[in-house]
């Protein structure tokens, strides 16, 4: 489990670093105005029911089911099983690709509803959105794949093959601006060609692998059936998270031009400690905690959970904090070239510090939601989901006219704000929830050791080091590069004077697992 996490994570950091690569030539060729908006609305078509379908219900049902017939019943059976979904489920999306095709005007209208009818945010993005949209349908079948890749335990080919989105997107930006007219065109044929390459490789990583998947006539068989049921509840907790996804978006698309792109980038630097952080502790959490009430062991689920919400926020709350402070030098560094200004940058980073807000929270709520999950309770986390969607709905709507770009980010730090508190009030109240006086006292040390690792950002932001926003391209990395490294420094220092945490402790285990590893 341990190699097959490294491996996984080896490959997301690859791809995010590729990622940010991609983004950043993004932000230097299209800057923020109608041609970058129209490309992110375009963009986010596809990916939010990719995350839907994809992603999301489709895998956390088909790979339990797809594990236990190999298992239980053999090759054969389970390879039968993979080629009837793919072929039902890439049946269905081909229909709703060709119908998108056909009313990609009246989708906009719905999904982006500020895009004036008929201007050049519009009519580009209409257009660019009937190029990128098939890449739904390849990108689902991907991930179905990686679906059957993981549930034999080729981790490794699973995720390498999506680093080939930001590859070949990369070479899409670089390269065929002269062939497509301009950049925003390039990108959006860099989409789906990335969701072709992703398919073809992951089909023949599963090939190699013994797994022949083809397709067949589509049937409604009885596995067929108890997967769709098994995705219902994962629909629904999944539709809760992307139509949070979708108002934010609407709301976007009403600010003025620009606000799509400003959260964009804001959320793309959001995004690094948030999807490292957050899924790494809800994924391992989930089967610890399972396993603990299975055999009966209450009192070690209560440590497991304390130390789960402990290990998630050591981390997330300085993260938290170094946003807040330097958010605006970040943002320079990172996108602050060509068409991306450093007014561009003030702006955008005004958007990151309200995502950082509520990236404890974000956090949070990954880590608390498996303590319903390991009891079988799915139900209370999307009830909870659906009254924080519309929470977030209402604060878009007041937020919208008088904090325009930094509404959206805000609404939903709050929401999320209310949706760890009430989960963690439920359990909390049902007894699944028993802080000890040990998680209190750490939490309590965190957020002093993160307020002084802040102030002594601020008091860096005196020196040469605070000057990123004036300085050059490679003076504005190193600038940030040391800011990030002291406040890094500041923070563990803290931790080990206030006795919050016992870095030589820690080194010592780390070495330990290092040398075991070898060893083994």
């Amino acid at each position: 489990m341990l190699k097959g996490f490294l491996t996984v994570s080896g490959w997301t950091m690859i791809s995010r670093v590729l990622g940010l690569v991609r983004d950043q030539l993004l932000a230097a060729l299209l800057g923020t105005g109608a041609a970058q908006d129209a490309y992110q609305i375009a963009f986010r078509l596809p990916n939010m029911f990719r995350r839907l379908f994809g992603e999301g219900a489709l895998n956390a049902a088909f790979v339990p089911l797809f594990s236990s017939l190999l298992e239980r019943e053999g090759r054969d059976t389970a390879q039968r099983f993979a080629s009837e979904t793919m072929s039902v489920l890439l049946s269905w999306l081909l229909v709703l690709t060709v119908l998108g095709e056909i009313f990609m005007p009246g989708v906009l209208r719905l999904i982006a509803p500020g895009f004036t009818h008929g201007d050049l945010r519009d009519s580009l993005a209409i257009s660019l959105s009937r190029i990128t949209f098939p890449y739904l349908l390849m990108i689902c079948g991907a991930a179905l794949v990686s679906g059957v890749l993981n549930g034999m335990h080729h981790f490794g080919v699973a995720a390498a093959a999506y680093v080939s989105f930001n590859v070949i997107g990369i070479a899409a930006i670089l390269v065929l601006p002269p062939f497509t007219g301009d950049v925003a065109h390039a990108a959006a044929w860099g989409v789906t060609a990335s969701g072709v390459v992703q398919f073809g490789i992951l089909l023949y990583a599963a090939r190699h692998a013994g797994m022949r998947l083809r397709l067949m006539t589509p049937c409604l068989t009885p596995r067929i059936r108890t997967l769709l049921a098994r995705m219902g509840v994962g629909l629904v907790g999944s539709g809760i998270t992307q139509i949070n996804f979708l108002v934010d978006t609407i709301i976007a698309t009403l600010l003025p031009a620009g606000s799509v792109s400003l959260m964009y980038f804001a959320d793309r630097v959001n995004q690094l400690p948030l999807g490292v952080l957050g899924a790494a502790a809800g994924t391992t959490l989930l089967p610890v905690l399972t396993r603990h009430l299975a055999a009966g062991e209450v009192k070690a689920a209560h440590h497991t959970q304390n130390r789960a919400i402990s290990y998630a926020l050591i981390l997330t709350l300085p993260a938290a904090a170094g946003l807040l402070v330097i958010a605006a030098p970040v943002m320079m560094a990172l996108f602050g070239h060509g068409h991306f200004s450093a007014h561009d940058a003030v702006l955008s980073a005004q958007s990151l510090r309200a995502y950082a807000l509520g990236l404890p929270a974000f956090v949070l709520v990954k880590v608390l939601s498996p303590g319903f999950f390991a009891r079988g309770d799915t139900r209370t986390p999307v009830l909870v989901g659906m009254g924080t969607l519309a929470l977030n709905f209402v604060l878009n709507i007041s937020f919208m006219h008088w904090l325009a770009h930094i509404g959206p980010p805000l609404a939903s730090s709050l929401a999320a704000m209310v949706n760890a508190g009430v989960l963690a009030f439920v359990l909390r109240r049902r007894g699944a929830l028993v802080p000890d006086p040990a998680l209190v006292r750490q939490l309590a040390g965190m957020m002093v050791c993160a307020g002084i690792m802040a102030t002594g950002l601020v008091g860096l932001g005196y020196t040469p080091l605070g000057r990123a926003m004036e300085a050059g391209p490679i003076m504005r990395i190193v600038d940030v590069g040391g800011l990030v490294i002291l406040g890094v420094g500041i923070y563990l220092l803290a931790l080990q004077v206030l006795g919050v945490a016992d870095m030589r402790q820690a080194m010592d285990a780390i070495n330990r697992r290092l040398r075991r590893g070898r060893t083994a």
